[in-house]
């Protein structure tokens, strides 16, 4: 169907190197950002937010009960201008209530940790305020999609996570872990700003069906959990496994391992429109999955074999003298991440844009099971390195069954 440089061109032809960008932007913050604690905080305070943020990731993937998701998707195929904004109206309001709940329930979990540590209330109430300023900035995110606003999407991205990250540098500094959970809190409302640029004032009566919604809602958002679980029961298993000193080293190594991948989602996010509409076209997705690799494996390889001969540097560069020794479990996790790049994450990304989103939700599930199996036995043993060897075998794992399931479903296509 066409070479490299074809399948590249028309990558750039589809306008997602705003959305692209905004999210590199946003993923560099976030590392900085992690980066910033990890030197100017304490082990304990550090491993104390690493439990909390883990446990908030999952409700984070909740928020609104899908709100988000649904106003993307029926925003996306809305008649007309009156629609959308009947639609993301409706949302809005009814998101908040369920947001409301959400962050609730979030606080009740810190019943769980109160015996073991004191001062973690604090961070459940600030990361629960946090949930709900979360909630309004996704809002914006999918009204802002909707209506093709790509740069005013990156615009917003960018000033939420650069003034976030300085707001952290400047809070975290010089008040420590009370100045960082502040910045943290207010961050996510700064997209309240962009409120201006959306007209929700037209009472407009919604025409949709309201169970088919919130199902569509509540089963995308389901999955979606069910994912970042995935990456937060990790942390959560050593907060009950081990101590916040061994939470903070497994965090540490697992920081740049993890942030790799963002390459590869970000690019199929940027493609998943084209694969969606090309979804029965088999000659397309074996177009598609043939030049992915040949982008993908020589990168991986080359990321491979540079942090292989530099991880003691990198170590030592980005986290401090006091996190030498996490060198092993830092390999074992990169070797992981990578191999997710060439199989959990495009295969998982292909069920999806062909309609098989109820694969990625049992695959997704089946996951966890492995994880807590895996973790209970290994930790104990061999403590972050036990972690990380059960990270990486579930990943492994569920990699070869999402692309079990999708070239099943590649074959019975004409």
């Amino acid at each position: 169907m066409g070479s490299l440089s074809d399948f590249l061109r028309n990558f750039l032809k589809n306008k997602g190197h705003f959305v692209f960008g905004s999210l590199l932007v946003a993923k560099i913050c976030g590392f900085i950002g992690s980066l910033i604690i990890i030197r100017l905080l304490s082990e304990n305070d550090f491993g104390l937010i690493s439990i909390v943020a883990s446990l908030s990731a999952v409700f984070l993937a909740f928020s609104g009960f899908g709100s988000q998701q649904i106003l993307l998707r029926y925003g996306s195929i809305a008649k007309n201008s009156k629609e959308r904004n009947a639609v993301s109206a409706y949302l809005l309001k009814q998101g908040f209530y369920y947001q409301i709940l959400l962050s609730f329930i979030f606080l009740l979990c810190s019943f769980f940790y109160l015996d073991r540590f004191e001062k973690i209330i604090f961070l459940f109430i600030a990361f629960a305020v946090r949930l709900i300023g979360v909630f309004f900035y996704n809002h914006i995110q999918s009204q802002l999609r909707i209506t093709r606003r790509n740069k005013e999407f990156a615009r917003l991205n960018n000033v939420v996570n650069i003034s976030g990250l300085v707001l952290i540098l400047i809070l975290t500094y010089f008040f420590g872990i009370i100045g960082y959970l502040i910045a943290m809190t207010l961050m996510p409302f700064f997209a309240l700003f962009w409120f201006k640029s959306i007209n929700l004032s037209e009472k407009i009566e919604l025409k949709l069906s309201k169970k088919e919604i919130w199902k569509y809602g509540l089963f995308t958002a389901g999955t979606a959990v069910l994912g970042d679980a995935l990456f937060s029961l990790d942390i959560i298993l050593m907060g009950f496994l081990m101590n916040e000193s061994a939470v903070a080293n497994y965090k540490t190594a697992i920081l740049i391992p993890a942030n790799l991948t963002f390459i590869a989602m970000t690019f199929m996010q940027s493609d998943f429109p084209e694969l969606a509409r090309n979804h029965q076209n088999k000659n397309f997705i074996k177009y598609y999955i043939s030049n992915y690799y040949k982008i993908f494996i020589p990168l991986c390889i080359s990321i491979f074999f540079a942090m292989f001969l530099l991880d003691d540097f990198i170590v030592k560069l980005f986290f401090g003298e006091k996190y030498q020794g996490i060198e092993t479990s830092f390999l074992i996790l990169t070797s992981a991440f990578l191999l997710n790049m060439l199989m959990r994450n495009l295969y998982g990304n292909l069920l999806s844009a062909v309609g098989k989103m109820e694969y990625n939700t049992i695959i997704s599930a089946i996951a966890l099971v492995v994880l807590v199996a895996l973790s209970i036995f290994l930790v104990p043993k061999f403590g972050i390195e036990g972690m990380a060897i059960s990270q990486s075998v579930t990943l492994f794992i569920t990699g070869l069954l999402l692309m079990s399931g999708f070239l099943s479903h590649y074959r019975k296509l004409s």
